[in-house]
């Protein structure tokens, strides 16, 4: 049986990998698999090549472009790229995994855009922009510089939350958690109905 395509985008500091991380380590039911995205960014901390991403030079991924091999793909900040191969979806789908995109906005739009009905699109939000801010600093990962460009880039994000499926407001996270939950097993158990 094929597996199904869930989207899951937020704006940067909304929750969203907390999320999914804890959809796939503690529902193993549910059979979700990280679709491994390619990035041009260096790793970070124990990151590793093949399991968190695939890291690409810069020209290694835009000779992916030139060659169409991506599903979508994102030129966040310059050369600072990040995708989603179409050939890797496929083997995880053949495979019946449940492929789960953790994606900026505009890669979930696209990624919507490809499948349509086949992938079902959350976008996690953020209760406020204020919130994001102390989250993001909170995080101390980034420097006040990079916290700014992620909340301009966050306002952004916010206006194509309409575009998703669902919307899943992180005020507080055991109830986002929950709700993530139901709409995603909802989501595999109608779809696996169908084949």
């Amino acid at each position: 049986m094929k597996g199904r395509l869930i989207v899951f985008s937020a704006p940067s500091g909304s929750g969203k990998s907390t999320i999914v991380n804890w959809l796939m380590e503690e529902h193993p039911e549910l059979k979700l698999y990280f679709s491994i995205s390619c990035t041009s960014r260096p790793p970070r901390g124990t990151e590793q090549n093949g399991v968190e991403y695939f890291f690409l030079t810069p020209e290694e991924f835009k000779a992916k472009i030139a060659g169409d091999e991506f599903l979508e793909y994102e030129e966040v900040y310059n050369d600072r790229f990040y995708g989603t191969l179409k050939a890797q979806v496929e083997r995880q789908q053949e495979a019946g995994q449940n492929v789960v995109f953790d994606v900026d906005v505009k890669g979930g739009i696209n990624i919507k855009k490809y499948y349509g009905d086949e992938v079902l699109s959350l976008f996690i939000q953020p209760p406020s922009v204020e919130e994001l801010r102390r989250r993001l600093t909170g995080r101390g990962t980034d420097t006040a510089e990079a916290i700014e460009e992620r909340l301009a880039k966050a306002e952004y994000e916010l206006t194509f939350a309409s575009q998703f499926d669902r919307i899943i407001v992180n005020d507080d996270l055991d109830t986002a958690k929950q709700e993530a939950l139901k709409i995603v097993s909802e989501f595999v158990s109608l779809h696996s109905n169908d084949d």
